[in-house]
This record gives structure tokens, C-alpha cells and sequence, in this order.
């Protein structure tokens, strides 16, 4: 039996963009994604010689082939048409879930990176990233990490610059939101607001922190503030103490923030411990 360890990233989402509705159902995004230091853990066994097997530290959190870590190593198998001879896979969680950080996505990603480099490498990180879309959306992107132009469903991607040095805060509030009830409304509303992915990518090039801080934005944003108002309170904690940008991630309903140094991301955080449990410092990875 053999043991595999990789790193799970959640991720954010700096500009999050809606277009069209596709013939399939979904929607074409345009997002500018980057991957951050709040992980989870994957060990895999190879070789257990059992029936399959996910355990995860978590309560609430599906273990059998729900799970997108599980249909990730089915993914895998079946196109290489390699036999484990049985699997474990192990997750330890600590991004949260329902929050818009890709906890899920992040999970699949790693055991693909996983098990591609136990048998060798059989295929690049482009392919290894189409692989992942068979299982979810942000599965590509999370297998790439990094900085990255994410478009389509999620299946086409193109590196950007890293982002400069910087700390950020993530808070995740109890409530979480419902992603097809968002596109619904997204779908009924027009959009006043888009974000402008040239000057994101613009700014990311030239290494600037704070042009990239004016040109964060996310069209999910202000329809989920609107109806769950404490955000705007954990904003107006974020803006107290020195962050120069704050936005919701993905379809929520966690927040970020970008601070300039860790003083002002543990300021941040004891600020809001008290009513947030879940709230995290991380940096760009």
C-alpha cells in the first residue's frame, strides 16, 4: 500500500462576471481566480486491497461518491483504466463549505494532482485540468492554482501574472447562499455593473496592488448584500482597519479583504472573532 499527500487551496475570486446562458443549461463566466493559503488535506492510500472508502473530519460532508474528491479518482481511473486495487481517501477540512471558496473543487483538484504524479505523470497540467471538468466547474482552475483567466464554464484558462505580496482576511457569516436561486435572479435583473477584466489583467502585469484593490468586483456581490445586510457590516469592518479592497467570493457567502501587512489582517480578525468563528488570514499561493 502505498500513501499520497497533497494540499487542498481554496480559492477567490478577484472579478466574477455572468454572460450568456449556454444551450446546456449553465452559464458562460469570465472570472479572474487565484488560489490562497487556507488548505485542506488529502491523504490517499493506494493498494488497500478494500471496496473504496472517503473519510472526512467533518461532520456533514458527503463520503461516498458524491463527493467531488471521490468522482475526481473515478474520473481518473477510468480514463487511464488503471485499478487502484481498493482506495482510501482521507480529507482533513478546513476551508469552509458553502462559502464560495471552492472547498469542494479544491479537494477533487488535489487528489487528480495526486494520483497523476503517483503513476507518472500521464498527463500535463492542461490536460490534467480538462480531466477536472468532468467533475465540477472550478475543478480546472483548482488543479492549475496560481492567478488565472477562468471563462466558459470554467474550462478555459489562461495563467496570469501573480498577484504581488499582500495578506488577506476571509470571513465566512453562518448563512449561505443558493447558487441557482442567484443566477435565477441574475437572469431577471439586468446588471449594473460589470467588472473590467482588461484593467484586472492590466494592473496584475504591472504588480500593482492598489490598481488591481479599484478594479476588484463581482456581479454576485451586491444582490447577495442586498438581502443579508450583516455583510455590509463585516465590510465596514474590513475598511476600519486598513483593508484597500473587500468583496463576497464566488456565489458566497464568504467575504474577503486585502491588507498591506499581517498587522492589519490581525487587527481585522480580532475585530470580528467574536461573532465570526469562521475567519481566516491567508495569502495569495
Amino acid at each position: 500500500m502505498t500513501t499520497l499527500y497533497e494540499g487542498a487551496f481554496a480559492k477567490i475570486n478577484l472579478t466574477l462576471d455572468v454572460l450568456d446562458k449556454r444551450p446546456d443549461g449553465y452559464h458562460n463566466l469570465k472570472s479572474v481566480m487565484q488560489t490562497v493559503s487556507i488548505r485542506d488535506d488529502i491523504e490517499i492510500d493506494i493498494g488497500t486491497g478494500a471496496p473504496w472508502r472517503l473519510v472526512c473530519d467533518k461532520e456533514g460532508i458527503p463520503c461516498d461518491e458524491r463527493n467531488l474528491a471521490w468522482k475526481a479518482a473515478k474520473v481518473f481511473f477510468d480514463t487511464t483504466g488503471k485499478d487502484p486495487d481498493g482506495i482510501e481517501i482521507r480529507i482533513v477540512k478546513r476551508i469552509p463549505t458553502e462559502a464560495g471558496l471552492g472547498g469542494g473543487s479544491a479537494d477533487a483538484a488535489a487528489v487528480l494532482r495526486a494520483l497523476n504524479r503517483h503513476y507518472d505523470a500521464p498527463f500535463s497540467v492542461l490536460a490534467l485540468a480538462e480531466l477536472g471538468a468532468q467533475v465540477g466547474s472550478d475543478v480546472p482552475f483548482c488543479v492549475l492554482c496560481g492567478t488565472a483567466m477562468v471563462e466558459g464554464r470554467g474550462e478555459r484558462l489562461r495563467k496570469l501574472p501573480d498577484m504581488p505580496e499582500c495578506f488577506m482576511v476571509v470571513c465566512k457569516p453562518d448563512f449561505s447562499s443558493s447558487t441557482p436561486e442567484l443566477y435565477r435572479k441574475i437572469d431577471e435583473e439586468p446588471i449594473g455593473k460589470r467588472p473590467d477584466h482588461q484593467q484586472m489583467e492590466s494592473a496584475l502585469l504591472a504588480g500593482d496592488l492598489g490598481k488591481i484593490a479599484e478594479h476588484i468586483y463581482n456581479v454576485f456581490d451586491p444582490i447577495v448584500t442586498r438581502e443579508h445586510l450583516e455583510l455590509n457590516y463585516i465590510k465596514s469592518i474590513f475598511n476600519s482597519y486598513g483593508a484597500v479592497a473587500q468583496q463576497m467570493t464566488g456565489s458566497g457567502s464568504a467575504v474577503f479583504c486585502i491588507v498591506e501587512s499581517f498587522e492589519y489582517a490581525a487587527v481585522i480578525c480580532n475585530m470580528l472573532r467574536d461573532n465570526y468563528p469562521q475567519v481566516f488570514i491567508c495569502k495569495p499561493v
